[in-house]
């Protein structure tokens, strides 16, 4: 899923000995982008690379005054005062809030307006897509079943315009997870990057959060399927089966890995093994994409047999076990609240309600988005599914904390991001009301301090056609 192309001379005679070749990761060849470039001119797809520049690092310290801010992880402060140096925050309270001010602090009053930390869209494939019809523009993915050793983080395309676009409305941090090609069930490790950088290099925050597991579906539907599939079932349940034998033979084999290297540190370093001891070793999470209560066992159970940090993604059916994911410590990454309901007879609103149901059971939780390649263009409207997820039964304080502070705490970085404190980063935007409610609006961001430009394609096309529908009511009727 990164920077890939056709096999070396060298990897066809691997792979004619039937020994497994490099990883697409790790193979290179330069003339792969120059076509791919030419391809996308010549289809004349949008633009893939944004011309923002982005700005340099914080030099001067700032000292926002005047707005109503929203720590979130304590009451909102009115016409509170906030430091920030080095792009970080270094003092928030109320006006009259006692801490030095450096003499050459740029001021920045906002009155009337809201600040906020910046969301987190902790499930998507920004950077890894830009036109998914464009197969040249979509790095998503690995050949094969098991890639532990893919790397979401070396894929990402800094300048993709889907970047400005989810940030213009706050979401200005991202877990980007390695999506599963077909049959794809172990697809690497995801990276929690920020949205603004030059490159992969410098919009990492954490480079590797966790693995990604993608579960097969496990739910056999006799009214859903058609005769012809239907006279297969029995062939379906066997291959589902086996692939779900991939995957526990998979950390089996790398803990008895991590065995043998132990004994003998000598032998061969495995790419694909070494990739997953962090999970093995307890220090980092497995996300288990999970949307059905069979798929949800079987990842409580894999779990339990490997002794892994479990963290659901998905979990529409995660409330018919909410008691068991609290008493085993297990957050969930709500995939999604706008989609629809998991069973016929589920009721009408089950996906609004499901954060509130988690939440009341005391399940730790975040609110995302879908994840796929063609939801990475609507990852913008992150905080309106908070905003459903809190008409419908999540108190509002918590709605907000579950694209800010909560999935913070599921991806190991609410010292760093999450809330407005000091010592976290200076990550926030100014709004002019509730980012929850759709008739609010984003007006300026902050990334470790810098202001970002807020503007994106979207915006600009927007202009652009509104000066057409000006021009045409300005126009002469026709005799």
């Amino acid at each position: 899923m990164s920077a890939s192309a056709w096999p070396s001379e060298a990897d066809a005679r691997v792979w004619e000995r039937g020994a497994p070749a490099r990883p697409r990761c790790q193979r290179r060849w330069p003339g792969a982008w120059l076509l791919a470039l030419v391809w996308l001119v010549w289809l004349g797809a949008p633009a893939c690379a944004s011309d923002q520049v982005p700005p340099p690092a914080q030099q001067r310290p700032l000292l926002v005054t005047g707005a109503t801010l929203h720590p979130v992880d304590s009451p909102d402060i009115a016409d509170g005062r906030m430091l920030v140096a080095q792009g970080r925050i270094v003092a928030i309270g109320a006006a009259d809030a006692d801490f030095v001010v450096p003499a050459d602090a740029q001021r920045l009053h906002l009155p009337g307006k809201h600040v906020y930390p910046g969301f987190i869209a902790a499930n998507s494939a920004l950077g890894l897509t830009e036109v998914p019809a464009v197969r040249a523009s979509v790095d998503s993915a690995e050949v094969g079943a098991l890639n532990p050793n893919a790397r979401a983080l070396v894929a990402i395309n800094a300048d993709s315009e889907l970047l400005p676009v989810a940030r213009s409305n706050g979401v200005l941090a991202a877990l980007v997870l390695p999506r599963a090609g077909r049959g794809g069930l172990i697809t690497g490790t995801a990276a929690l990057v920020q949205l603004d950088g030059w490159n992969w290099q410098d919009m990492a925050i954490v480079p590797a959060v966790g693995l990604n597991v993608v579960l097969p579906s496990l739910r056999l539907n006799a009214a859903l399927l058609s005769p012809a599939v239907l006279a297969r079932a029995d062939e379906l349940k066997r291959l589902t089966a086996q692939r779900l034998r991939q995957i526990d033979d998979a950390f089996d084999d790398a803990a008895a890995y991590r065995r043998a290297r132990a004994a003998d540190p000598t032998l061969p370093v495995d790419s694909r093994w070494e990739a997953m001891l962090p999970a093995l070793a307890g220090t980092q999470p497995v996300f288990v994409q999970a949307d059905e209560l069979a798929q949800i066992r079987f990842a409580l159970a894999l779990a339990q047999r490997h002794g892994l940090r479990l963290v659901i993604v998905g979990g529409q059916e995660a409330w018919r076990v909410a008691p068991l994911l609290q008493a085993r410590d297990v957050a969930v990454i709500i995939a999604g609240v706008h989609r629809l309901p998991a069973r016929r007879d589920d009721a009408v609103d089950a996906p609004f309600t499901l954060a509130a149901q988690l939440a009341a059971a005391g399940v730790r939780l975040a609110i995302a988005r879908d994840g796929s390649e063609f939801e990475a263009a609507h990852e913008r409207n992150l905080p309106y599914e908070a905003g459903t997820a809190a008409a419908y039964g999540l108190p509002r304080e918590q709605a907000l904390k579950a694209i800010t502070l909560w999935p913070a705490q599921i991806l190991g970085v609410a010292d760093r991001l999450g809330a407005l404190a000091p010592g976290r980063l200076a990550s926030f935007i100014v709004t002019d009301g509730d980012p929850l409610e759709i008739t609010s609006h984003v007006e300026r961001l902050f990334i470790q301090g810098r202001e970002v430009d807020a503007d994106n394609r979207q915006l600009r096309l927007q202009r652009k056609y509104q000066q057409r529908l000006d021009a045409q009511r300005l126009m002469p009727p026709a005799p």
